[in-house]
């Protein structure tokens, strides 16, 4: 009888097991959504199989969510959960295999570097023992984790809060896309060291509100793109409710009261491999100036960092084209002011390939912290 075992009950645990009896040959499933057909996402542990050549084949790649993904993409493993690497990994339109020789007995895979609901109120509690933050309670989800906004402002600055620009920060509505929690994380990070003099300028003309995991149900469940309703968050903003999309219900209406001069909404994607913006050029409400606040925004970026680029994007909407359901075009619409869309890749940034870790966790928080810069040209 095998030694070997497989278990996901840890949070965002995801697989299903077909055949682990052989080392060789691990068959498995990648498992859908918990209340929908979304099926990409993985982090399962593997146990018992030191030394032992491992060869896992994920026997349904070429039906999942984005089988596109699969192409070029490595599968991510660690021994200790705090250092992770990419395995090899190929793809062949159907089955994805991925091998490697475990050096304990119990090793973790997973999509991307997982972002725990853990180590997501551990951020909560450090951002708001800095006396910047104000952390505010503003409801629950539907499995009853709390939705926390933070709010940054500097009480001391000279400009009165009246005239300050509120910058708006929310990551992960799609669960899966946990490099959109450590992108939120390097944001935070810079913004409240109080050394850092791009830090010190912003928050002497902005506030900042920042939702780092605007999905934890999804997330702890183990979903890639939806929260406990099977809802896709990003097609929620035109009109949410408290029943199927309290998360976007509740943000939206303290966006309402708030008010917003510019909104970053971070996020994953699975195919292409490079980090790039998408704007609301399809709204209605589309302008001459919100174009050119686009355009210094994402020079700026090009200068601030070399992980970010603007060749590599989704194709432009055509005018008044643009799903109003989506974040960041609601967002642009109903406020009139600049709103992007930031897309991180699950493979690796081809322009600044990392054999070892691919795009990591340690990179996203890099690029969440670079973002600053051009927000300081840009307000």
């Amino acid at each position: 009888m095998s030694s070997l075992r497989i278990s996901t009950q840890f949070d965002s645990g995801a697989i299903e097991v077909l055949n682990v009896d052989d080392h060789r040959n691990i068959t498995l499933n990648i498992r859908k959504d918990t209340a929908a057909e979304f099926a990409q996402w993985f982090h399962f542990a593997l146990h018992g199989a030191a030394g032992l050549p491992v060869t896992l084949r994920f026997m349904n790649a070429g039906q999942c969510a984005y089988p596109d993904g699969w192409k070029d993409y490595a599968v991510v493993a660690s021994h200790d959960r705090q250092n992770w690497f990419r395995i090899d990994t190929r793809f062949d339109g159907q089955i994805m295999t991925a091998r490697t020789t475990p050096q304990t007995q119990c090793m973790y895979f997973a999509y991307f570097e997982p972002y725990s609901y853990e180590q997501h109120l551990d951020l909560l509690g450090s951002a708001s023992a800095s006396a910047l933050v104000t952390q505010e309670h503003v409801g629950v989800t539907l499995d009853g984790h709390d939705m926390v906004v933070l709010h940054i402002a500097d009480a001391h600055s000279a400009t009165p809060a009246a005239d300050k620009k509120n910058v708006w920060l929310i990551a992960r509505q799609h669960p899966g896309e946990a490099m959109a929690e450590w992108f939120a994380e390097g944001f935070l990070e810079r913004l409240l060291d109080e050394s850092d003099p791009v830090s010190r300028t912003l928050l002497q003309r902005c506030v900042f509100h920042v939702v780092p995991n605007m999905n934890p149900d999804g997330a702890v469940r183990g979903n890639l793109r939806t929260n406990a309703a099977g809802a896709n968050l990003n097609r929620e903003w035109a009109e949410p409710s408290l029943e199927k999309s309290p998360e976007v219900f509740l943000v939206r209406a303290k966006m309402q009261a708030i008010g917003v001069d510019l909104c970053l909404d971070a996020h994953g994607d699975e195919g292409l491999p490079y980090n790039f913006v998408v704007g609301s050029e399809g709204t209605p409400g589309y302008s001459p100036r919100i174009a050119d606040l686009e355009s210094q925004f994402k020079t700026a970026w090009l200068n601030a960092c070399p992980d970010f680029q603007d060749e590599h994007h989704y194709a432009l909407c055509a005018p008044g084209k643009a799903n109003m359901t989506l974040a960041t075009n609601w967002i642009a619409e109903n406020f009139g002011c600049l709103a992007f869309t930031i897309e991180m890749p699950f493979k690796d940034n081809a322009n600044l390939p990392d054999a070892v870790t691919g795009w990591s966790s340690d990179r996203s928080r890099k690029l969440g912290a670079s973002v600053l810069q051009a927000l300081l040209v840009t307000v």
